[in-house]
């Protein structure tokens, strides 16, 4: 019979995974790069199996290692939020928050099992709209927590990661040949900096274009390019499947390195739980599938 797997090896194995390299997962987990080889070594003993290939730069995992990372964070977050829910004070209120549409369906899920987990009695309501829209509710009061993009560079904000907006194609379609190229918009009537930027690009690459589709939401654009209607600024992040990103390979450039914010509201009565709110959309946005853009 195998010993059972112990999870402060399980958290020294997703920090070496996740960094590369045995010294900086040391200063992660508190241990020596001496100590984090040799938990390393008996997590692979215990398991019968190499988790990484050692290499003069660094690390990287193996195919039974990869298998292991996905149940090794599954397990180490089960223990977290176990502690946390013992530790941390009930809460008991409501919480409302304002996000984009690109993370409905991928990161605030996240956010919102975590944070349910810990505090179950804390009804929370989730507004999905355009930055603009969810801006102007956290100012009017009407939301706590507000999850938007702006334009990339400089910002008195808090990053939450950058989200670069790129022109998509579809793969099929491959509508990015026409001359004059058909396009989706998000605002363009209104001079959105979104289309501002996207079309100032196409400008600088001497590409015709006209506009084809015009819609409010990314789900929109999404529909446009993938029926082979238009190509369209959408997140990295968002690029459906069968689509892929116009890289200056194919003459385009990066419209925006748009930066997604969390903003809060200066003043609320229930500080304790937005800030808890707000700590569950951090860490969702720092996980490895969040990265993701």
């Amino acid at each position: 019979m195998s010993p059972p797997l112990d999870s402060d090896l399980l958290r020294t194995f997703v920090a070496v995974a996740e960094s590369g390299n045995f010294t900086k997962a040391g200063e992660t987990v508190g241990r020596t790069q001496s100590a984090v080889s040799m938990q390393i070594k008996k997590l692979e003993d215990i398991l019968g199996e190499p988790l990484f290939e050692r290499g003069s730069r660094g690390v990287n995992i193996t195919g039974h290692g990869a298998r292991l990372l996905d149940n090794a964070r599954r397990i180490i977050s089960l223990l977290d939020d176990t502690a946390a829910s013992i530790r941390l004070p009930v809460l008991d209120g409501s919480v409302r928050i304002g996000i984009s549409e690109e993370y409905i369906n991928s990161t605030l899920p996240k956010a919102l099992g975590a944070f349910a987990s810990i505090h179950p009695g804390v009804e929370v309501t989730v507004q999905q709209g355009v930055s603009m829209s969810n801006l102007a509710a956290l100012e009017a009061g009407e939301i706590d927590i507000a999850v938007v993009f702006e334009p990339g560079g400089q910002t008195k904000n808090e990053v939450l990661m950058v989200d670069p907006t790129v022109w998509v194609t579809s793969d099929t379609h491959h509508i990015h040949e026409r001359n004059p190229v058909p396009i989706a918009s998000y605002t363009y009537l209104k001079g959105g900096w979104c289309d501002v930027l996207a079309l100032k690009g196409l400008k600088k690459r001497g590409i015709q274009s006209r506009v084809a589709f015009i819609s409010r939401t990314s789900s929109g654009l999404i529909a446009a390019v993938t029926s082979g209607l238009a190509i369209a600024p959408l997140s990295r992040s968002s690029i459906p499947a069968g689509c892929r990103e116009l890289t200056a390979a194919d003459g385009y450039d990066v419209i925006d390195f748009s930066n997604v914010v969390l903003k809060t509201r200066a003043r609320n009565a229930n500080n304790r739980i937005v800030e808890s709110m707000a700590n569950a959309i951090r860490e969702a946005f720092r996980a490895p599938a969040a990265a993701q853009a």
